[in-house]
This record gives structure tokens, sequence and C-alpha cells, in this order.
């Protein structure tokens, strides 16, 4: 394989590796899982009066364990559904480009 080509496809693996990192999947999920575990927390250790000025609804503990599905549903999607970067697409020499090139 020629030097031009071992760049290229180094600079793909890198390009694909850059996608799986920066996915909005992961964020979304990381942060939703973070929030709702500290939410969640919350809710376990909240005092009556707490839960007197809801009206007997403990709304952390809810509130926290939806975040926390939805966070572990994005992570679950993320992983069942992993992004794939389209392929490359191959130079064209001087004499093949179009019409309207």
């Amino acid at each position: 394989m020629s030097e031009l080509q071992h760049e290229v496809t180094e600079l793909e693996r890198k390009s694909a590796t850059a996608a799986r990192l920066f996915d909005i999947r992961r964020i979304i999920g990381g942060l939703f899982a973070l929030y709702g575990v500290i939410v969640t927390i919350a809710g376990i250790t909240a005092s009556d009066a707490d839960l007197r000025k809801a009206q007997g609804i403990n709304i952390n503990l809810w509130t926290g364990g939806g975040m926390l599905a939805l966070g572990v549903f994005f992570l679950v999607w993320l992983k069942l559904r992993p992004i794939v970067p389209p392929p490359a697409a191959e130079p064209q020499a001087e004499g093949e480009r179009g019409a309207g090139d």
C-alpha cells in the first residue's frame, strides 16, 4: 500500500473514532443518567417536610427515575445501533470529470 493510501486509511479510522465518541446519543444519555442518579438520591433522602410541600408525592424520586430510564434508553440505543460513517469517495482523475464539473 502506498504512503498516501496508508495516510487516508489512518485518517478515516480517526474520523470514525471521533464520530462514535461525539455521538449526541452518548452525551444526552450520559447526562440524563448522571442527573437521574443525583435526583433519585435526593428523592430517597427527602424529608417529611419536603413531601408535605409536594402534597405527599416524592417528585424527586419520580423525576430521577424517569431521567435515569431515559439516559439508559439513549445509551442502549447507542450500543444497539452504532453510528457508521459513510465510505470515503474515491478521488476522480482529471479525464473522468463530468461536463458540469
